[in-house]
């Protein structure tokens, strides 16, 4: 037979061949858009079914129901899943936490209450935040009036401990780093409305700056904004995203989130035992309500006014010396398992400006939708302050991310009346909307060919509100040049490892701004030190220290009002040490002396601490990564520490659930952070369902392709 369109003869067979193909193409396209319909109502029947959340799962009767039915009789913010037509609640989280600040030191213990509301047994899963510097060294459970401690163990041996318990009834708690800032705890066989108590306890060092001391305590995961390609693999985490090539976790850093039309759950309660050691002259709580007592002449005792406060913004208390108190050195030690532990705390003269340069300042501005509501004004009025401070001389450009990435101009331009009204007019537009695609405007930023005689600054306004940190991070080593990176975090909960980090790597410092009252006060410190000269090249002589080991080694550049912090492990302290360094364009000495430093517990585990997080940043490759990851290991078992390689295990030894009950696995959800607009991050879709449907369908999808391409091929025979 002929065929017209391709000019040649086609043998019966042929055409009897394609006919069967096509009958069979059809076929299997009737199953495949079949499937399709199947898994698209699977999936928005698990998205209609994993509503939200509360704390009250009490009903009208005043009893606690072992099933609800009928969700839409609960009371606001309660968490469900179904199961086998049913529906149950997922466990609640109350959390207390207890500080003891002395000094620059503070210790905290952390207690998450968690409570099974429902008849069935529960194993709970509760991704929250930890200070990015925080050293977790303790992990008990409590199951009524017995205390079960918690031992350290490589991850995958802790993890498989805990798989074992649960699996035998056991009660087992379990404590893992996903970030140095974002932490999981496990709770296996919580039996129906019974309460178990995970305490955790961590340790870190103030933060000091410009003369205030600082205390932080960060209280939400916020949603991440997750790139790269997806990985239908290692289903080893409950959260929302799925884990991809540039996020391979990101399966257990996305917590369910509340919309917060449902209400507020897992409440905080924070106290704190406050002594300095020197008179006050305010204590200052930037986010929350609080009630000082002063119980000494140093010492204070601060609560929340509002006993119990919603997780759902970071908590910050700063306090300033009176006048004149303010320490400019100081010395702690530690003496433990025959060793000798040292944290050294300086700060440098502040020196005034010598001759202003000119700079070359570029504003990066996150426009993505997670910056929608109030910190998307915040970063438009830190950037309306910024561009005020800007003098003649000085050029500057503007680049706005989300999806994408744009510039103000196509080459940073002088400040003049012309380009400033540019700029003014340009912010005045911003809107925040799409994905947060960093890593382009990163490029964009540290781009440069700019002349010496500027110095390049290149200011960040973001929340930092992505899963990619480490690959940003490269982009930063690889690119910074001579620029150097300063952040200022922007929002109710900022992801503070990634943006302290970034301005580390990029010699620069971090800033964060929680509201918008406080954007002229924090601007004008950060142009305070981008005006002064920076102190650089900074060298210590140790004398006659005796087996020394010092972290960090790389000692970083400083700003004004910042000071010089190094922990340092000896056989024996030197009497002093001098300090050297250059300061615009001088040479500046120091001495300090040793002797007599304050007694304080915990220097160890500051120290031990340090050393993991350097060892952290030294990306390295084969046999050198390897050993880098077996000393991080070795750090964090000899000091009880968890770490990205240890964890935290805590089992009862005798088992509570028969073999026979069922155990049902359940992640708890968590606020949405103050401000944000749940819409511009997530859609319409509730994000409350695991991905496992997910999965499933595109699976299939791949799948059902292969299969139709497999059998729609045609062949032509010619003669």
């Amino acid at each position: 037979m002929y065929d017209r369109k391709t000019m040649q003869v086609r043998r019966p067979s042929t055409i009897l061949l394609g006919t069967l193909e096509c009958i069979l193409a059809s076929i299997i396209a009737g199953i495949f858009a079949s499937l399709l319909l199947i898994t698209a109502v699977l999936l928005l029947s698990n998205f209609a079914n994993a509503a939200t959340a509360t704390i009250d799962i009490t009903d009208k009767t005043g009893q606690e129901p072992n099933h609800i039915q009928h969700p839409e009789n609960a009371k606001q913010g309660t968490l469900f899943f179904r199961n086998a037509g049913d529906f149950s609640m997922a466990p609640t989280v109350k959390t207390i936490v207890d500080f003891s600040v002395t000094g620059m030191i503070a210790r905290a213990t952390v207690k998450q209450y968690f409570r099974n509301p429902d008849a069935v047994w529960k194993e709970g899963i509760y991704v929250f935040p930890l200070p990015d510097d925080a050293a977790v060294d303790h992990l008990r459970m409590h199951i009524g009036q017995r205390i079960i401690e918690g031992q350290i163990r490589e991850r995958q041996q802790a993890r498989k401990e805990y798989e074992v318990a649960r699996s035998e009834g056991k009660r087992a708690s379990l404590v893992e780093q996903e970030r140095p800032n974002i932490f999981t705890t496990s709770v296996a066989n919580i039996g129906p409305h019974e309460e178990i108590i995970i305490e955790i306890e961590y340790q870190h060092l103030v933060r000091f700056d410009s003369g205030s001391f600082y205390l932080r305590f960060p209280m939400v995961v916020a949603p991440r904004y997750i790139p790269g390609n997806s990985l239908i693999k290692g289903f080893s985490g409950t959260g929302w995203a799925m884990n991809t090539d540039l996020v391979p976790d990101a399966e257990r850093i996305t917590p369910p989130v509340l919309h917060p039309d449902k209400g507020n759950i897992n409440p905080v309660e924070i106290n704190i035992n406050l002594d300095t050691g020197f008179p006050l002259e305010h204590i200052t709580c930037s986010y929350h309500n609080i009630i000082i007592n002063q119980v000494s002449k140093t010492g204070y005792t601060i609560k929340l006014e509002q006993q119990e406060t919603h997780a759902d913004r970071d908590f910050e208390l700063f306090w300033q010396a009176e006048p004149g108190n303010t320490p400019r050195a100081a010395f702690f030690t530690e003496r433990t398992q025959g060793e000798n532990y040292g944290l050294i705390m300086l700060l440098p003269p502040e020196n005034p400006s010598s001759r202003q340069l000119n700079r070359e300042v570029i504003f990066v501005i996150d426009t993505s939708g997670s910056m929608a509501g109030t910190s998307i004004r915040q970063a438009k009025a830190s950037l309306l302050f910024a561009i005020s401070k800007l003098n003649p001389g000085d050029r500057f450009n503007i680049i706005q991310f989300n999806s994408y990435t744009e510039q103000l101009f196509q080459y940073p331009q002088a400040v003049a009346e012309q380009s400033l009204r540019q700029a003014e007019h340009y912010i005045d537009r911003l809107k925040a909307n799409g994905g947060t695609e960093m890593k382009p405007a990163l490029q964009a930023a540290l781009n440069t060919t700019t002349e010496e005689r500027y110095v390049r600054q290149v200011i960040f306004l973001t929340d930092g509100s992505i899963g990619n940190e480490t690959e940003l991070f490269q982009v930063i080593k690889q690119q910074l040049g001579h620029s150097r990176l300063f952040t200022i975090g922007i929002g109710s909960a900022p992801n503070s490892y990634f943006m302290s980090r970034a301005a580390s790597f990029g010699r620069g410092t971090y800033t964060w701004i929680g509201k918008q009252t406080e954007v002229q006060e924090k601007m004008q410190i950060l142009f305070s030190k981008l005006e002064h000269p920076v102190l650089t090249a900074l060298a210590i002589d140790w004398g006659n220290a005796e087996g020394l080991e010092i972290w960090p080694q790389k000692y970083p550049d400083l700003y004004l009002g910042e000071p010089l912090l190094i922990t340092i492990r000896a056989s024996a302290f030197p009497d002093a040490i001098k300090i050297s360094g250059v300061i615009a364009g001088r040479d500046w000495n120091a001495t300090m002396q040793l002797q007599g430093g304050s007694d304080n517990s915990g220097i160890s585990i500051l120290w031990a601490r340090k050393k993991i997080a350097a060892l952290m940043d030294q990306a390295g490759k084969g046999d050198e990564k390897d050993a880098i990851k077996q000393l991080i290991i070795d750090t964090a078992m000899k000091f009880h520490l968890v770490s990205k390689f240890t964890s935290l295990v805590a089992i009862d030894v005798t088992p509570a659930r028969t073999r026979d009950a069922i155990l049902e696995s359940q992640n708890i959800p968590v606020n949405l952070p103050a401000g944000w607009v749940y819409e511009k991050v997530f859609g319409q879709l509730p994000t409350t369902a695991t991905p496992a449907t997910l999965h499933l369908v595109i699976g299939l999808i791949l799948l059902l392709a292969g299969i139709i391409l497999l059998f729609t091929r045609k062949y032509v025979y010619t003669i």
